[in-house]
């Protein structure tokens, strides 16, 4: 056969344009192949193939467009028709749907197509659809490969819905964009198809995946989101210096990028390269592909790079990317936008050498399914049976009855407005779904668009209380329908409840009227948890649930803080439908797993059990109402250790001892950034009050002194003194935070389990408490890659140092092994009775400790080290991983960090410190912190006096 590709121009460096390259060289293995290109805009074509011809028709090199052919009239007198024909817009495709066309390329189309010596005419834009729509000779066979998320082309897409049922074939990428044809057009569809893009062949050189490389191909332009990559990305390089971010591709957001990176801390790691013709050799220097586009009709860059054994990190959007990687194995999905959870799998796969290694495995193997010769075998079957029906009579017929539909829906009003469901992610029903959205907002105060949706405006609440409201979203409709549910334990900080699948369409519809008018929305996923489409509550109906959805997301977005703070779709309840398992009538089939798998018995199904979350009750299992290994039920206090470093007479006490030791306070090893407050503190509980409601009581553990918006009446609040603490074990008054530490477990009424707090750390977003500790009552630790100097600690010792080599030689000491590193700064876990074992077995190092009023280099640091490694020596701690930030806010360099942390929301934990040799005022300091931290906390905590959460919670609405 003789196969003609129509390119708008075989010039350039695009997805399309690489794509439909690599198919032709394949193709012209075994076929006449050629592409027709209506523009010349480069004297070099990007894609140099000796394979395949190229012809261009209309030269737009210079300053005015030409005819390419060489029996076009000449002459000024032509060259001014020329020009006025390039000038004037085209008359078959019209400007919205592609401005590039003009009349002169109507008339040089007109010329090559009516005339064309070819079998199969192939389009690669719905432009060009148009076009070969309307010029084709009869006889010629005619297709559409289709590039992009067909479904959410707009007007751009105009075409496809008024022109597709004159040709005959349309070839998709996805099956999820196939399907949508089928259900969009009906009995006027052609034959449909599904084929892949394909990898060119050649030799394609491996990753080692050791070059901590993470690399992105795409054009700079909106669509592809690449400032998602670049926030991501330097989030997860905030404690990995030694990665690098490359991004291969060019575009108009060159520049702004670039200034985003430097913007952010991190220009020295983000490489933007520009284009590139050596794909392969760029994806064999990557450790880890990333994908950040808005939309993906298929991605080959993610063939290409599994192709070279590199797993993926990319956004779950529409549609490629889903259809090519698996989840967890031979990469990440992550939802569309979530840059917090992009940085999170960025940092997962960065720090798992083997995880990194299996699935760029696994990513190799399911590269096979897009090779040349499985590719190629595929557009054969396709054309082949095309020119069977040709040859045999029944395609002029079919293609007739398929215009008659055509014509009768455009009397009607078109197969946009007649034959295409409703649903958010389509173009036909964008208008309708906005407009919905403005009336909610206009009709309600309390309601206003941020982050693409309409959210409920609700001050001083948490994510934790916007988790429950919308699982009551669903319960309540359940409950009313009096349909039966179980609210299912998962990993996550979500709800799911369990439905039978048969009560679906009644819970659809049910949810869709009662939240007719509410800034309500419902997420459809797919086993894998991946989203296909979101819509408003009053859009959804059984029409527009793609067959593969599983489970529905329900929630209401919800912004706080005065606007500063805006809880989305991650915090919606999961609704997950079972089925009956095939083949086995005792079990049914839970989407998405369950704590025992796939399947759960039917005869569990009828042991109804109940629990309760805040002040309600919630239908369950007996056997989801067990309480796992790995789930903590037991209660956890935290202490924070605090000083008012501004109190005249703590400054009195502090000068008397410093001067009973001797101590010039410019010497003092305790000086005045360590004991310096600027609110943090009272941030700090906001992040407890927002991300841990679990916490049972919080201990301040102080001398004498009381923050004056502390509500002391609070139940849950204690402040203790050092002199309680400390009873007739050391020496007051202490100025020394090892010592103070170590009179923790000491605090009258503490709970065994303990997670201490030092005033600068913060909890960056909801927590559960298995975070910290494991379901058996082990405390979790986490390692900080920060190396303990060799050697004893001697006069030039920092004393920080000073006391974690200390620890280290009581370590050497008793269990014969060598620590070498310390521990992040986070909320540190403790266990009441591992610190009280080893005050008893370290009596005389602790209790020297406790006696040091301030810093010595006879320290040990208790609370935030020696207990994480004598409680790993002993079985009572275990190695733990946690996402977290540190800043020095003394540190100009440093606060490039606020802005990112501020604007990702994507750390469990920070700590915001400022060290005694800093380059920024102190004046400087206070104002990036009081900034930072009133926006990241914006919701005053139950525990400040006279807030609402403090009114409403703990005193009773006075």
């Amino acid at each position: 056969m003789k196969i003609t590709f129509l390119l708008t121009s075989a010039d350039t460096m695009g997805g399309t344009e690489r794509a439909t390259m690599t198919l032709a060289e394949l193709l012209a293995r075994q076929h006449d192949v050629e592409i027709l290109s209506v523009f010349r805009t480069e004297d070099e074509a990007f894609f140099d193939s000796g394979a395949v011809r190229v012809r261009h028709l209309v030269d737009a090199r210079g300053d005015a467009q030409r005819p390419v052919r060489s029996d076009a009239a000449s002459g000024s007198d032509m060259a001014a028709a020329h020009r006025r024909l390039a000038a004037t817009p085209s008359e078959l495709v019209r400007p919205e749907w592609e401005a590039a066309f003009n009349r002169l390329a109507d008339l040089e189309l007109t010329e090559a197509l009516s005339t064309i010596d070819t079998d199969v005419l192939v389009s690669t834009t719905p432009s060009l659809m148009a076009y070969m729509a309307q010029l084709a000779p009869r006889r010629v066979l005619t297709v559409h490969l289709d590039h992009r998320v067909s479904e959410l082309r707009g007007v751009t897409g105009e075409p496809l819905r008024m022109y597709t049922s004159h040709i005959d074939a349309l070839v998709s990428l996805t099956s999820r964009t196939r399907d949508w044809f089928a259900e969009t057009l009906g009995a006027c569809a052609p034959r449909l198809a599904t084929i892949g893009n394909s990898l060119p062949d050649g030799f394609r050189p491996r990753s080692t995946l050791e070059t901590r490389t993470v690399v992105l191909g795409a054009r700079l332009a909106g669509e592809k989101q690449v400032e998602h990559a670049i926030r991501s990305f330097a989030t997860a390089a905030a404690d990995r210096p030694r990665w690098t971010l490359r991004v291969l591709g060019g575009g108009p957001r060159m520049r702004a990028l670039k200034n985003l990176a430097a913007h952010l801390g991190v220009a020295d790691q983000v490489q933007l390269v520009g284009s590139t013709a050596n794909m392969a050799e760029e994806w064999a220097k990557a450790s880890i592909a990333m994908l950040t586009s808005r939309v993906e009709a298929f991605g080959l860059v993610l063939v290409e790079a599994q192709a070279a054994g590199v797993p993926v990190v990319a956004y779950d959007c529409p549609n490629g990317p889903g259809e090519i990687l698996t989840d967890g194995r031979d990469g990440l999905l992550v939802p569309l936008g979530e840059e917090g959870e992009l940085a999170d799998a960025l940092a997962r796969l960065m720090d798992d050498d083997d995880l990194r290694r299996e699935m760029g495995a696994e990513a190799l193997k399911n590269s096979a399914r897009f090779t040349g010769g499985q590719v190629t075998q595929e557009w054969n079957r396709l054309l082949e049976e095309l020119a069977r029906d040709r040859d045999g009579g029944d395609r002029d017929a079919a293609k007739a009855r398929r215009r008659a539909l055509q014509a009768a829906a455009d009397a009607e009003g078109g197969i946009a407005g007649a034959a295409v469901p409703k649903g958010v992610d389509r173009p036909f029903s964008d208008v309708a779904h906005k407009a919905q959205e403005v009336r909610v907002e206009a009709a309600r105060p309390d309601v206003k668009r941020a982050g693409g949706q309409i959210c409920l405006v609700k001050e001083n609440t948490t994510p934790f209380e916007v988790m429950q409201d919308n699982l009551d979203l669903a319960v309540d409709v359940l409950d009313a329908l009096g349909l039966a549910y179980a609210l299912t334990p998962t990993a996550m900080l979500r709800h799911t409840i369990t439905v039978d699948g048969a009560d679906r369409d009644a819970f659809v519809a049910d949810f869709a009227e009662r939240y007719r008018d509410e800034p309500v929305y419902a997420g459809l996923l797919n086993d894998r948890g991946s989203v296909l489409r979101t819509v408003l509550a009053s859009f959804l109906t059984p029409d527009v649930i793609p067959a593969n959805c599983s489970r529905i997301r329900v929630f209401r977005p919800v912004l706080t803080g005065g606007g500063q703070l805006r809880v989305s779709g991650v915090y919606g309840c999961d609704v997950v439908f079972w089925q009956d398992t095939e083949d086995d009538e005792t079990t049914v089939t839970i989407p998405g797993n369950t704590r025992y798998g796939a399947t759960l018995p039917r005869t569990e199904l009828t042991k109804a059990a109940v629990t309760r979350i805040g002040e309600r009750d919630y239908r369950t299992l007996d056997a989801f109402a067990k309480t796992f290994v790995d789930q903590v039920d037991f209660p956890i206090d935290v202490v924070y250790t605090w000083v008012d470093g501004t109190d005249p007479e703590w400054l009195a006490r502090k000068e008397r001892t410093q001067a009973e030791h001797g101590i010039l306070a410019a010497e003092s090893a305790g000086s005045s950034a360590r004991f310096r407050s600027r609110d943090e503190l009272r941030y700090s509980l906001r992040s407890l009050d927002l991300h841990a409601p679990w916490v049972r009581n919080i201990y301040l553990l102080t001398d004498d002194q009381t923050p004056d918006w502390l509500d002391t009446d609070h139940p849950r609040v204690r402040v203790v003194s050092h002199r309680e603490a400390f009873g007739d074990t050391g020496k007051l008054p202490s100025f020394n935070s090892h010592a103070i530490e170590s009179r923790i477990h000491r605090i009258e009424g503490i709970a065994e389990h303990i997670l201490y707090f030092n005033d600068d750390v913060f909890l960056g977003r909801p927590m559960k408490p298995e975070s910290f500790f494991h379901g058996s009552g082990a405390a979790k630790c986490f390692m900080s890659p920060t190396a303990i100097p060799a050697g004893d600690p001697s006069l030039d010792t920092d004393l920080v140092f000073a006391a974690a080599k200390n620890n280290r030689a009581l370590i050497e000491k008793e269990f014969g092994k060598t620590v070498a590193n310390t521990f992040l700064h986070t909320p540190h876990p403790l266990r009441r009775s591992t610190l009280e074992e080893m005050e008893e077995r370290f009596a005389e190092e602790i209790g020297l400790t406790a006696s040091a009023q301030f810093r010595a280099r006879t320290d040990l640091a208790i609370a935030s080290s020696l207990h994480h490694w004598y409680g790993l020596f002993t079985g009572r701690s275990m190695p733990g991983a946690i996402s977290s930030a540190f800043v020095n806010v003394g540190l100009r360099e440093h606060h490039v960090r606020l802005h990112r942390i501020l604007a990702t929301r994507s750390h469990d934990v920070f700590c915001i410190n400022d060290y005694h040799d800093g380059d920024v005022p102190e004046d400087e300091q206070a104002d990036a912190l009081a900034v930072f931290l009133a926006s990241y906390f914006p919701v005053a905590s139950q525990f400040e006096k006279g807030s609402e959460r403090n009114r409403r919670l703990v005193h009773g609405g006075e």
